[in-house]
C-alpha cells in the first residue's frame, strides 16, 4: 500500500471515529445521517466542530463555532430561489444586502473570505453587491478565485462596483490558479479542477478550504471525473460538500455520491439541487444518502434544507 492511509482506510476511520455526528445549532436543523460501523481506532486528535449553514443552491457557509472567520462558498442569497421547492420562507438576515451584511456583522467574524468558484448567475448573481456592501459595514473581507477570472474577465465589474481588486482578492489581487495557495488569518484555500463551463471562458473550480481545524473539500459545479481520486490522494479532506443535482448541469446524486467515494472524505453533504425546475428537487438529498450507503458505506450523510445551520463533529486527520 503506497499510501500511509488508504481512500478505503480513511471511510473507516472517520465513521468509526464517530464523524457522522450532525449537531443541530440553536434547535433548528433537521439534519440526517447515514453511518457504518467499524472497529478501526481513530486518528490521533480531537473530534473538531465545523458549522455550515447551506443558503440553497450550491452556496453555503463554513464557521468554527465561534464565528472567528466565515468562508462563503459562492455569492447568490438575496436572490437564491432554493427555499421555493422546499416551502420555506427566507430569513429576514438573507432577504437583503443590507439585512446581510447587518447580520454577519453582529457575529464579530475576524474577517469574511468569499470563495467564488466559477461566473454563473446561481453562484456570482450577488457577489458583487455583497462585497461592497462588506465594505461599506466595516467588515474586514477578502475574496478569491481563479486567477485569471479575477485578475482579467471580473475586472470591469470591480471597477463597476467601485471595488478595489489589489486590497479584496487575495495574493494582492491575483487569486489563485489550479494548485494554487490564498491565505487568511486562519483559512487556507487550494483550489481544484471543476468539469463545468463558465460565461467568460475562464476554468471552472472546486476548492479545497481549511477552517477551523477541518479540511473541506467544495467541489463547485462539476461532472464526476477520475481525478477526483488524486484531488482525495492529494489533500485527504475530511468532508466533501458536492453539486449533486443532475439535470441540465452538474453529476447527479449517483455520480456525486461516487465522487464522494474517489475523494474519500468521511463526511458528504449534497448541495445545488432543487433551486431551478432544471435540476432533480427536494427528493435530491434522500437519492444522495441512499447512493451513498451503497457506494461508500463508510460515509457519513448530513442533508440539509435551506437555511438551517448544522454542526458537524469531524474526526479532522492529522496532516
Amino acid at each position: 500500500m503506497s499510501d500511509p492511509l488508504s481512500r478505503g482506510e480513511f471511510f473507516q476511520v472517520s465513521a468509526a471515529a464517530g464523524a457522522a455526528q450532525a449537531v443541530g445549532s440553536g434547535g433548528t436543523v433537521a439534519a440526517s445521517t447515514t453511518t457504518a460501523s467499524g472497529t478501526v481506532a481513530a486518528p490521533a486528535g480531537a473530534m473538531v466542530p465545523l458549522k455550515i449553514r447551506w443558503y440553497g443552491g450550491g452556496v453555503y457557509e463554513l464557521a468554527p463555532p465561534d464565528d472567528s472567520v466565515i468562508v462563503l462558498v459562492d455569492a447568490w442569497i438575496w436572490n437564491n430561489t432554493g427555499f421555493k421547492a422546499f416551502g420555506i420562507d427566507k430569513p429576514a438576515e438573507l432577504s437583503s444586502a443590507a439585512a446581510y451584511s447587518a447580520h454577519l456583522k453582529s457575529r464579530n467574524p475576524g474577517a469574511v473570505v468569499v470563495a467564488l468558484t466559477h461566473d454563473h448567475g446561481d453562484h456570482i448573481g450577488d457577489y458583487f453587491e455583497l462585497l461592497g456592501a462588506l465594505v461599506g459595514a466595516g467588515i474586514d473581507v477578502k475574496t478569491v478565485g481563479q486567477s485569471d477570472m479575477m485578475r482579467v474577465g471580473l475586472v470591469p465589474k470591480f471597477k463597476a462596483a467601485n471595488l478595489d481588486i489589489a486590497q479584496l482578492v487575495l495574493n494582492n489581487g491575483a487569486g489563485i490558479n489550479m494548485g494554487g495557495t490564498a491565505n487568511y488569518k486562519g483559512v487556507k484555500i487550494e483550489l481544484v479542477p471543476a468539469v463545468h463551463s463558465t460565461a467568460l471562458g475562464f476554468p471552472a473550480a472546486g476548492f479545497i478550504i481549511d477552517v477551523g481545524g477541518v479540511r473541506v473539500y467544495a467541489s463547485g459545479d462539476t461532472d464526476l471525473y477520475g481525478d477526483m481520486a488524486l484531488v482525495g490522494t492529494r489533500y485527504r479532506p475530511d468532508v466533501a460538500i458536492v453539486s449533486s443535482g443532475n439535470g441540465a448541469f452538474t453529476m447527479g446524486p449517483d455520480d456525486a455520491a461516487y465522487a464522494c467515494k474517489l475523494i474519500g472524505a468521511g463526511q458528504a453533504i449534497p448541495v445545488h439541487y432543487a433551486h431551478n425546475p432544471l435540476v432533480v428537487g427536494t427528493q435530491c438529498g434522500d437519492l444522495f444518502r441512499a447512493a451513498a450507503a451503497r457506494v461508500a458505506p463508510g460515509m457519513a450523510v448530513t442533508v440539509m434544507h435551506p437555511g438551517e445551520t448544522a454542526t458537524l463533529q469531524v474526526a479532522a486527520l492529522q496532516r
